[in-house]
């Protein structure tokens, strides 16, 4: 990994935890899926999980630690991996489908973040069922925020794609 990249990933754990922190006020709905989304897709999933887990430590540093954090780290880590297989596999993900798989994301996160419940108190169906609209807002958000992120991270990736064989460690 050499050093634009790594500055690439700096930058976009910044806009991700920023964005965490400054959507805190509206439960559930932060640019954090998206953008591991993104990166997964388009730079790859070892790149998604290592934001995954910056933005998770990050954040978590302003927002509060806990028994959720490992929860969280492994939930957008599988999300960043799945993302960056749908990227290895395809040359060009349809941008429908990056908005039904960020949707279908923000439901995954939620059944994931439930566990930690069930790992605490021994009750998981009446945590995850009064989580739903919740989930669903995450759901939402993630759309709204694939929506508006994409052009701006699409433009940052194609940047990158063409600048990182001129640059040498």
């Amino acid at each position: 990994m050499n050093t634009y990249k790594l500055t690439l990933l700096a930058l976009l754990a910044t806009l991700a935890v920023v964005g965490r922190y400054a959507f805190q006020f509206i439960p559930n709905v932060q640019p954090v899926t998206a953008i591991i989304i993104l990166t997964g897709i388009f730079l790859g999933p070892m790149s998604a999980v290592i934001l995954g887990i910056l933005v998770v430590f990050l954040s978590n540093m302003l927002l509060g630690m806990g028994i959720w954090t490992v929860w969280q780290i492994i939930s957008w880590c599988v999300i960043g991996i799945i993302a960056g297989i749908m990227g290895i596999t395809w040359k060009r993900v349809p941008f429908i489908f990056i908005i039904i798989f960020s949707v279908v994301s923000g439901y995954f996160y939620g059944f994931i973040i439930s566990l930690t419940t069930y790992q605490v108190t021994g009750y998981f169906w009446p945590y995850y069922l009064a989580g739903l609209p919740f989930d669903t807002a995450h759901a939402i958000g993630n759309a709204v925020f694939i929506t508006l992120l994409y052009p701006l991270l699409h433009a940052l990736f194609q940047r990158y794609a063409k600048n990182r064989f001129r640059i040498k460690d």
